[in-house]
């Protein structure tokens, strides 16, 4: 298993349950990844939203992935480190990849408030019926 392995899952599957903490209080939602690369695993939210408060506080994060299937399915988990990112190269990108992003934007009398954000290092395992009860043998790929 490699990052690469990694990459199209997490493509594949954009659908991603995001565990932060709120003080010692653990939040989980779902979110719409972006893109996943080599070089990390792209998202964006509304910088006034507690989500994004949540991460600048304390970055340390899981993600969840899942892919339904036989016997429960396949979920990559993946721990790390969020990283936000000012990078107008890729702000103009999500308007480009996600259009109905300006409406958003437009809607804060053309104040930007979105907050882009990867998860860039970290370690990622995949977990199935296969391997239930010895999560902690599940090899895992650091990046």
């Amino acid at each position: 298993m490699d990052i690469n392995e990694c990459i199209i899952f997490a493509n594949e599957n954009p659908v991603t349950y995001i565990a932060t903490a709120e003080g010692d209080q653990p939040r989980v939602r779902p979110f719409a990844m972006w893109f996943a690369d080599k070089s990390g695993f792209y998202y964006h939210t509304g910088s006034p939203k507690a989500v994004c408060q949540q991460l600048k506080k304390n970055p340390k994060v899981e993600l969840c992935f899942y892919k339904p299937g036989e016997a429960a399915g396949t979920m990559m988990r993946v721990t790390g480190k969020v990283e936000f990112l000012e990078d107008p190269v890729l702000m103009e990108r999500l308007f480009v990849d996600r259009p109905w992003m300006k409406d958003i934007v437009n809607a804060g009398a053309g104040k930007v408030q979105i907050a882009i954000f990867r998860v860039a290092h970290g370690e990622a395992c995949f977990w199935t019926m296969a391997n239930n009860m010895r999560e902690n043998e599940a090899p895992r790929v650091k990046f």
